[in-house]
């Protein structure tokens, strides 16, 4: 993929987490997420959105999940005016399919994608069951991604099998909060590891994820960085490249 700014601007976010911890401050978060929107439109050459932008979803063949109403019309507004939106589905979005695709045009990715902005290489994708460890969540993504195991799933009816997941969605939050995700690992910041070790392979200018939850940026080799984009549910973090550098920034409106 090659993107040409034209004077523009290429935006990232990702783990905006919609529909957690409950109705009331998803909704909160979700007008706050528009706002972010409404002021980046006439800059954004692209937007690519990293994963976990629901906490979770699931398309059966005739229905979605409910709500999230106004950020859907928010990215059909932008993709009217011909603006590049590309999802990735992260670990709790995975089971996204081609709605998204078909409805608005929109790529959905389910693994990390090269691409090309103003001659500068990229590595872009949400980051979860990369590098070292986290043996346990490897083996569940692949049951989670078996197309059998989605063929029954579907089975449930949505308001029982949505149940089944947000409780599940809600335990892996909880999770995290005990094992201190929120703090820097140093050398064990296994997505920057996983970056290093690439780049010996083949050399990227930005490595760029979400999934760790904390915004970082970090040098690969002597050429290169590692930017993790954070989240929305505290932080509102988002990265930028203009043709010339990559910044994170934070959204305050």
């Amino acid at each position: 993929m090659n993107i040409q700014l034209h004077q523009k601007k290429v935006f990232f976010a990702s783990d905006f987490h919609l529909g957690a911890p409950d109705e009331t401050t998803s909704a909160i978060r979700e007008k706050k997420i528009v706002r972010w929107l409404n002021t980046i439109e006439n800059d954004a050459a692209a937007i690519f959105l990293v994963g976990d932008i629901f906490d979770f979803w699931f398309e059966y063949d005739k229905v979605i999940p409910k709500g999230f109403i106004r950020f859907m019309g928010k990215i059909a507004e932008l993709r009217d005016k011909n603006i590049p939106i590309i999802f990735f589905t992260g670990n709790h979005d995975l089971w996204m399919r081609n709605y998204f695709t078909q409805e608005l045009g929109i790529p959905v990715y389910h693994h990390p994608i090269e691409l090309e902005i103003e001659n500068k290489k990229f590595l872009v994708g949400h980051g979860d069951g990369l590098g070292p460890g986290d043996e346990t969540y490897k083996i569940l993504k692949k049951f989670f991604t078996n197309p059998f195991c989605q063929w029954l799933f579907k089975w449930l009816h949505p308001d029982l099998g949505m149940k089944i997941a947000h409780k599940w969605s809600s335990s892996s939050r909880i999770s995290n909060n005990q094992k201190n995700e929120n703090t820097f690992k140093g050398q064990e910041e296994w997505l920057w590891e996983y970056c290093k070790e690439l780049d010996k392979k083949q050399h990227f200018d930005y490595y760029i994820f979400g999934h760790r939850h904390l915004p970082l940026e970090l040098e690969v080799g002597k050429s290169s960085k590692y930017i993790n984009l954070g989240e929305w549910v505290n932080q509102y973090t988002y990265g930028v490249f203009d043709g010339k550098k990559m910044e994170l920034k934070a959204f305050e409106q």
